[in-house]
């Protein structure tokens, strides 16, 4: 561009997602492009007066991020200043409740999940007494909000993983369209309607912990995709082992993406669409077992000798995660076609804690009671 041309107004650089509210940000909000899940641990030293500094620091700081304010202290303020719907949210792990005497308060579900015969699981993506996500439309407000979070509090703990995840950039696709993975699948088709259902299936009533009421629970999962043997397989091989078209993400019994698949439908006595294939081993078999799935695709590095290492972050929301998550992994482990071409490398589960007040601070209804 030459020196003194007009440039385009930004577009979406000033846009911001509020902080405060019933429900932290970040859980079904309209995803964004970019994404960081950090998980960490308290130190050995550190106890629950710790953790209550380490989340006071982090509401004032994400308050402020989240607005495109600069955070108290921030040494670039400057990379402040487009917010670019950025949200951070925060996680408590299963290990955390017994760190700070509170074992008691923690959701029933939230445990690590049973070992099933696809993982292979590595520490380096597992586990984690906190977890810190950050979602943002714009990379560098990102690693800007990142580093700002993270060096306020590492004197308290030490980061366990961090990864980083991508879905199309905005203004590439409408606004609501289905991401695709990089197997080139369209991935989060079937999800809970915005409004009663997300209530319902995401929102926790606070009926067993009444502290947790406008919270949920999170399972993440690092899935790898072993992209070279996918090359290897045609067409047709893809969409009978995912039950849709790649091309249009409609189910083989439709015509659009969000036709309803009809699993009993055969064709010269064959079912249509496989028994073991992924649609129709993850459709719900009852009314609970759904929940919010939100994907980011990963890209990293391959190690020495290898070709690629990319793979899915997959996020699963829900009430409760033995009702809802469980009897699907368990069928999709069992017999899912994907697994051929998919392996669980790692996997966590936090409580999501309700939404934050003015005035008050993200977890305080547990750890802010009486001492």
């Amino acid at each position: 561009m030459a020196v003194g041309a007009a440039t385009q107004p930004t577009t979406f650089g000033g846009d911001t997602i509020a902080f405060y509210g019933a429900h932290q940000a970040g859980v079904d909000t309209p995803p964004q492009a970019h994404a960081q899940f950090v998980a960490l641990d308290l130190r050995p030293d550190a106890g629950r007066d710790e953790l209550i500094s380490i989340l006071r620091l982090w509401t004032a700081d994400a308050a402020r991020l989240t607005a495109g304010r600069p955070a108290l202290a921030d040494t670039e303020p400057e990379l402040a200043a487009a917010p670019a719907r950025l949200t951070v949210t925060v996680g408590f792990g299963p290990s955390l409740f017994d760190r700070i005497g509170l074992a008691e308060a923690r959701p029933p579900s939230v445990r690590d999940l049973p070992s099933f015969t696809i993982d292979r699981l590595e520490p380096q993506w597992s586990g984690g007494d906190l977890l810190l996500h950050l979602g943002c439309d714009d990379p560098m407000t990102l690693a800007h909000a990142s580093r700002v979070l993270l060096k306020n509090v590492r004197s308290m703990t030490t980061i366990r993983w961090t990864q980083r995840g991508f879905r199309t950039a905005r203004g590439t696709a409408d606004d609501g369209a289905t991401m695709r993975n990089l197997m080139g699948s369209v991935d989060g088709t079937v999800n809970p309607a915005p409004g009663a259902e997300i209530d319902d299936l995401v929102w926790d009533a606070g009926a067993g912990q009444p502290w947790f009421a406008g919270g949920t629970t999170l399972v993440l999962r690092r899935i790898r995709m072993e992209l070279d043997t996918w090359d290897e397989l045609d067409t047709h091989g893809r969409n009978l082992s995912i039950g849709r078209r790649q091309d249009t993400g409609a189910p083989l019994t439709g015509q659009d993406e969000h036709d309803q698949p009809d699993f009993g439908a055969t064709k010269n006595g064959i079912t249509v669409i496989p028994e073991n294939a992924h649609i129709a081993r993850a459709h719900h078999r009852t009314a609970r077992e759904q929940f919010l799935r939100r994907a980011y695709n990963y890209d990293d590095p391959p190690a020495p000798g290898a070709v690629s290492d990319a793979g899915l972050i997959f996020t699963a929301y829900q009430r409760d995660i033995d009702e809802q998550f469980l009897p699907v992994q368990q069928r999709l482990a069992e017999a899912d076609a994907l697994n051929e071409w998919t392996t669980p490398v790692g996997s966590a589960v936090f409580a999501i804690p309700p939404g934050v007040r003015e005035g008050g601070y993200i977890g305080e209804q547990l750890v802010g009671g009486a001492r």
